[in-house]
């Protein structure tokens, strides 16, 4: 093996000469760390196993091994496909089908003038399912306005319910005087959260504001923060549905990738870190948070009236954010309670000010 590891060897006895690198008809496989000196690793090999998305950094979206296989014949009538793929993370949350032969892969010589191919080749596609990878979501969305004064919070128990007398220790107040201790005590090899004890119990919370409304373009501050006392999030992102996406035109202290999943259709935008600035979302504190500024040119269909001025969806690392319920967005100020001045008022107090000024003239 070439660019990973097998976790066990398992029992080789059998072997007597030449020993196999792993016995085991189910070996777990692992990357290995970057680092690695040259004679070990491979192409695209030794991330550590960790992936970042194809969006935010490509170069870091794949990893690589090579695995000989002993026994296994010399013509693809006799090599067999293997069968029951699981792709490991932290967490449960991925499924992997079956094994499809796909075109064999071809390699280019060095010099490019020759070709060859693989004896088979074969893919196996998994895929992420929020409902398996944990019970409730793990994160949710708040909303405010400039011309509302009232913040819309995220729905209650959005991602579970704070439930001390049942399950003591499931959150942390954070004006506890016992804080540290409790943090710094937790087990720090769980992934389960430990969060800040709120009405929502999300791990990551959300929050678009609508700030400013120009002659042209109006501004939206986005802030991410995080309630969770065990993790970093490190190179997050978030992807946003919003139909104006079409007509941005600054975003400040984020990266942006306009994304198409329908077509031509241009609503819908990835949002990641800066790279050394706040691409690492820290732990539950007064760190805890990255914010960032969108500038949108008014088109077309622009308005702030019933919500459109809202995302429609929000994910963060992929998860689906439970958004607050449409009757609770924030709402312009109702125009049937303006004080409107008729203008017979308006010339009885021009004249009524004439009069004053001649009479003390």
């Amino acid at each position: 093996m070439v660019g990973g590891e097998a976790t066990d060897q398992g029992d080789c006895s059998k072997f007597r000469t030449t020993i196999p690198y792993c016995c085991e008809k189910t070996p777990t496989i692992v990357d290995l760390l970057p680092g690695t000196p040259y004679n070990q690793q491979y192409t695209n090999c030794c991330k550590g196993g960790v992936l970042s998305s194809w969006v935010q950094d490509p170069v870091n979206a794949a990893a690589s091994f090579q695995i000989s296989v002993g026994q296994a014949g010399t013509t693809n009538k006799t090599v067999r496909l293997p069968k029951n793929f699981t792709l490991n993370t932290p967490g449960p949350g991925y499924t992997c089908g079956p094994a499809n032969v796909v075109k064999p892969t071809q390699f280019i010589s060095p010099d490019k003038r020759r070709v060859t191919q693989a004896m088979m080749t074969w893919n196996v596609t998994c895929i992420y399912s929020q409902f398996l990878a944990q019970a409730a979501p793990t994160c949710c969305v708040s909303l405010s306005s400039f011309y509302n004064e009232n913040v819309v919070p995220c729905a209650t128990c959005s991602c579970g319910c704070q439930s001390n007398a049942t399950h003591p220790g499931s959150c942390v107040e954070s004006d506890s005087p016992h804080l540290a201790s409790v943090v710094s005590a937790s087990d720090k090899n769980s992934y389960t959260p430990l969060v800040r004890c709120t009405n929502h119990m999300c791990p990551i919370r959300v929050h678009w504001h609508v700030k400013e409304n120009y002659v042209q373009y109006w501004r939206v501050k986005i802030t991410v923060t995080n309630f969770n006392y065990r993790m970093n999030y490190s190179d997050w992102n978030l992807v946003v549905q919003h139909p104006n996406f079409d007509n941005l035109t600054q975003i400040f202290s984020y990266n942006y990738k306009s994304m198409t999943p329908y077509g031509r259709i241009n609503d819908t935008a990835m949002l990641w870190g800066i790279t050394f600035y706040n691409d690492i979302l820290m732990q539950s504190g007064p760190l805890g948070n990255v914010q960032s500024e969108l500038l949108f040119q008014k088109g077309e269909a622009f308005t702030f009236d019933k919500g459109w001025a809202f995302p429609r969806r929000v994910y963060f690392n992929g998860d689906n954010c439970v958004m607050p319920p449409p009757d609770a967005y924030p709402r312009l100020p109702n125009s049937g309670f303006q004080q409107h001045v008729s203008l017979l008022t308006l010339i009885m107090t021009f004249l009524s000010t004439v009069a004053v000024m001649y009479a003390y003239a």
